[in-house]
């Protein structure tokens, strides 16, 4: 008799049943939002990237579909810091540790203050510092500034000790990689989130010849099918030279079974859905599940830990 496949996971002691969760910034703003996530097949949910203050965000149109994915210049809104902390603290309290506590200051001091609400608060689970988000207007990405990461992880580290993780943009090129690695293999980690979108993107209607976006003269973030090659790069690139303690959660054009059981073939622990769970919904976790078990299947393997990491190159 054939034994089942798994799709457990593990990120620093936490354990998740289903390995995809959704990706923070859609369909996760309310407690609704995030019920139903937790309801589905799903191994988990990421709350809305808070912001000290609640916001509305950039104005509309903010977000448009496109052939292979989408563009978005949200601007981060959400209901604030102390609406999430309530909701994964209440979740907690009721047994549940599979909820991703995400975070995104507009500053660094930012950042820090909330990670010290966090630190003091009885919140044990995982916590993660967006600092790639490329929708605020006037804020660049914290990302993008080598020094800036390691200011604010020498700062964080200096109080917080609970589970934190990294949502990084993507990088383009190998020194960029090795750069950030070194950076980031000094600190204690859970794990790095790779990719956010990929910023300041261009679309464009030619029939009216106009931007398909209203913020920032319709420069957003591309992600979908269009970004699914640089996730794969990125998480293949950190998953080659972080210390194997950090894990890595990979994001990026994932809208089947095959998307991601190549993202888990880079190296990834854990995935998460964000331009396909838009339109479909929470029926994409039962959807994707079956298709990557059948795929295990097919292939002969029992576990993600039997393939996770062993890209092969030729």
């Amino acid at each position: 008799m054939q034994t089942k496949v798994s799709l457990q996971s593990e990120i620093a002691g936490v354990k998740f049943d289903n390995l995809m969760l959704n990706a923070a910034g859609v369909r996760c703003s309310s407690i609704k939002d995030l019920n139903e996530i937790l309801n589905s097949q799903a191994g988990g949910a990421v709350t809305k990237s808070a912001t000290l203050e609640e916001r509305e965000g950039n104005e509309s149109p903010r977000m448009k579909s496109l052939p292979l994915g989408s563009i978005n210049s949200m601007g981060l809104p959400n209901h604030g810091f102390d609406y999430y902390m309530a909701y994964v603290l209440k979740e907690q309290s009721e047994g549940r540790n599979n909820i991703i506590f995400s975070v995104a200051g507009l500053s660094i001091e930012d950042d820090l203050k909330m990670l010290k609400e966090i630190q003091s608060s009885n919140f044990n689970g995982l916590v993660e510092l967006n600092l790639s988000c490329p929708n605020v207007k006037g804020k660049p990405q914290v990302g993008y500034d080598f020094e800036a990461v390691e200011r604010v992880l020498t700062e964080a580290f200096k109080f917080f000790d609970k589970k934190l993780g990294l949502k990084l943009p993507p990088y383009f090129d190998l020194t960029q990689f090795d750069a950030m690695a070194e950076i980031l293999n000094k600190f204690p980690i859970a794990y790095v989130n790779s990719i956010n979108s990929i910023g300041n993107g261009l679309v464009i209607d030619p029939a009216t010849e106009t931007a398909v976006i209203k913020p920032k003269g319709g420069f957003g973030g591309i992600g979908g099918e269009y970004v699914k090659p640089t996730a794969l790069a990125n998480v293949r690139g950190f998953r080659l030279r972080l210390k194997p303690e950090i894990k890595m959660i990979g994001t990026g054009g994932i809208k089947s079974g095959m998307d991601v059981f190549e993202h888990v073939l880079c190296g990834a622990d854990l995935v998460q859905i964000g331009t396909a769970f838009g339109p479909e919904g929470t029926p994409i976790f039962d959807r994707i599940s079956q298709e990557l078990e059948d795929i295990m299947e097919e292939k002969g393997y029992h576990s993600l830990d039997e393939f996770r990491g062993k890209l092969k190159t030729l």
